[in-house]
């Protein structure tokens, strides 16, 4: 990217649309939209991206995803693949995971296939900017996806240096356990390979604990399991 674009896009004049696919058909990103629907519970969405996100680290064993405001009307995840991988083999994951998750939703065919705008970049319409930013803070975005002032950029990288890329291991481990189930829900009861202890409270990765690790860990930290804060 040239300074003069990268200037345009800190002032917003510009955006980056990036095709997920290659000219392959292969992927290595997986964006999947959470957004605000009319007439539904104004936090519906979000809380949506958190049973989604909770289920694929403590169910599918995935390393936590990177979550984005919109800038207009609501939330991203993105996972990030080790191994670029077919499109079409990618849309039966995200097909699998709508049944067994998020059978309301609409199919997420587009998550591994169609352009999406990469943050931070300004919404045009909202007048507001899309960023990457911490989970526990997603639920103060629930009303309204967007940031007045552009995102500090050193920041924006250093969220997404702590996002880890799912290998093909997991990525297989995770086909088989929703085929096995044969497009219904997965539940905790599902047969996951073992895993190591998790390590301290002040070291835990979600990536690496079970699911009462996990609860256990956010609720030390005043955080429900859902990724939000505790209104005290």
């Amino acid at each position: 990217m040239s300074s003069e674009t990268l200037a345009q896009r800190r002032l917003g004049q510009s955006s980056l649309a990036i095709d997920l696919a290659d000219d392959t058909g292969r992927t290595r990103a997986i964006v999947i939209a959470f957004r605000k629907m009319s007439g539904a519970d104004e936090a519906l969405h979000w809380t949506r991206l958190c049973t989604l996100a909770n289920a694929l680290q403590a169910e599918l064993g995935f390393p936590a995803p990177a979550v984005s405001i919109s800038g207009g009307n609501g939330f991203y995840l993105w996972m990030s693949l080790d191994t670029p991988t077919p499109v079409a083999r990618v849309q039966t994951f995200l097909e699998l995971i709508r049944k067994a998750y998020t059978p309301d939703m609409d199919v997420l065919l587009d998550a591994a296939s169609a352009p999406v705008e990469l943050p931070p970049c300004l919404d045009p319409h909202s007048g507001k900017w899309a960023a990457f930013i911490d989970p526990g803070l997603g639920a103060s975005f629930a009303d309204e996806s967007g940031l007045e002032m552009p995102p500090p950029l050193a920041g924006q990288a250093a969220l997404l240096e702590r996002v880890e890329r799912i290998s093909a291991k997991q990525f297989q481990h995770a086909l088989d356990v929703l085929e096995q189930a044969h497009g219904a829900p997965v539940t905790a009861s599902v047969s996951v390979p073992p895993r190591e202890p998790a390590p301290s409270a002040d070291g835990l990765l979600l990536r690496d604990a079970t699911l009462e690790d996990i609860v256990r860990f956010l609720h030390s930290k005043n955080i429900e399991p859902t990724f939000r804060h505790l209104i005290s």
